[in-house]
Parts: C-alpha cells; structure tokens; sequence
C-alpha cells in the first residue's frame, strides 16, 4: 500500500501595520499561501474559519487586544430585502450584468482609477497601476470572475470581483463609477450576488469584515439574516446585537 504525502500548510504572522478601519489602531495577520491542486478545497475550508483571498493569499486578522474585524455571511435563501433595498433593486432594473472571466481589462482599470481617486484618495490602492490592477484580478488559484454592470449604451458603471466556493459567492472588492452614487452600485453589488447565490442553490454570499465601529464597514449588517464568526462558531447575527 501507498499512502500520498501531503504538503504541509504554513502560516505566517505579518509586521504590525496602521488599521486601515480605525485610526490609532494596529493591525496584524495570519496568511498562508493558496496554491496547488487543494487551492479550492483548502480557501473553502478557510473561508468557513474567517479567512479571506487577496491574489494566491488567504488571511485573516489577529490584532492584539483587538476583535473588531468580524467575519459576516447572509443567508442568500432566507434574505428579505427592506424597504430601502427594494427600492434600489428597481433603480437599477435597466442594467445589464455579465460575468466575465477574471481578465483585467484597460476599460474596468479606467472605471478603476475614477473609483478610488474619488472615494480612497491617499489610500495604497490609489497608486496601483495597470499591473497592480491585473495582478489583483488575474493572481488566483481559485474560481474567479469579474461580475460588471453596464448601462443601456453598453458603459460600464461597476465591477465586482468575485470568488466561486462550495457553498456561497465572496465578494472581494466592488469599484464603480463615482457619478453614479444615485446607484448605490456597491450595495446593489451585493443584492446581485444573493440574487444569484439563491438561483445557483447556494447557501451563503461571504461579505468578508463587519466592522461595527467603522461607518465605511458597518453597512454589512444591512443585509439579513446573517450570521458571524464569534468564538469559532458562526452564530446569527441577532444573537451578536442582543
């Protein structure tokens, strides 16, 4: 009998790092690398424990002293949009959304640039160039793609970066046009993903961090039923609140 050696998995811990969400606050990860024919199965299994997918890397945080960052899923099947969302889902009725293959485009970069030099200004991904862009959206291991949307004259007005797991859809950034805030594209992003998360039989659409204390990362919570990563275990999210 033959038994097949696995590679062992590695993780590391990065340098402390200002926080990106609250100010005067330091941030540390743990990160592994995603590569080989286990890729899939392995950012499953990472995704269910909190991690998230930045190119062929999976992290997740480990702040001392901190546990601000919380990991957040909906329940694609039991989410009941609210008033507000309803509306906005109508608003953006005329779009046409594709799911293009995870190819950096001269057109998304453009949409890109526009993006952050008007939401994230003095921010690290402000000073990508196209290669920066490409290798964000093109260094995967896992099933990626792009989903856009464009408007009736074929423009495109935002694109969401997206990973395929075993049990859900992550959205791991969302860019759009700046003009179009009347959209809410980025929240709109989100109910699409659901939408097709309930068509494909899915059971969840992974948000990556609620950050409670953070207005720029509070917004997750708006969708429901979720459910959060507390104490290794993902509970719902009313449990959290009460």
């Amino acid at each position: 009998m033959h038994s097949r050696t696995r590679r062992p998995q590695f993780f590391y811990t990065t340098t402390p790092l200002p926080c990106p969400y609250l100010p005067g606050r330091t941030e540390r990860k743990i990160v592994t690398e995603l590569s080989g024919n286990e890729s899939e199965a392995l950012h499953d299994r990472l995704s269910r424990a909190g991690f998230r997918r930045s190119h062929n890397i999976a992290y997740s945080p480990v702040c001392p002293g901190c546990a601000a960052c919380i990991p957040i899923r909906v329940r694609a099947q039991d989410f009941e949009p609210n008033r507000t969302q309803r509306k906005l889902w109508a608003r953006n009725a005329d779009l046409d959304v594709r799911v293009t293959p995870a190819r950096a485009t001269a057109e998304q970069f453009a949409l890109f640039q526009a993006y952050q030099q008007q939401r994230h200004t003095g921010g690290d991904m402000a000073a990508m160039g196209f290669y920066d862009y490409r290798a964000m959206v093109e260094d995967t291991p896992i099933t990626t793609g792009l989903v856009e949307f464009r408007n009736a004259e074929g423009k495109l007005l935002g694109a969401c970066l997206t990973d395929w797991l075993s049990d859900g859809l992550s959205a791991v950034y969302s860019f759009y046009a700046p003009e179009e805030e009347r959209r809410s594209l980025g929240a709109y992003a989100v109910m699409w993903l659901l939408a097709e998360a309930r068509r494909s039989a899915l059971p969840y659409v992974y948000l990556g961090y609620w950050v409670p204390e953070s207005r720029k990362m509070a917004y997750k919570s708006s969708y429901r039923p979720a459910e959060v990563l507390l104490r290794g275990q993902w509970r719902p999210l009313e449990d959290s609140e009460a």
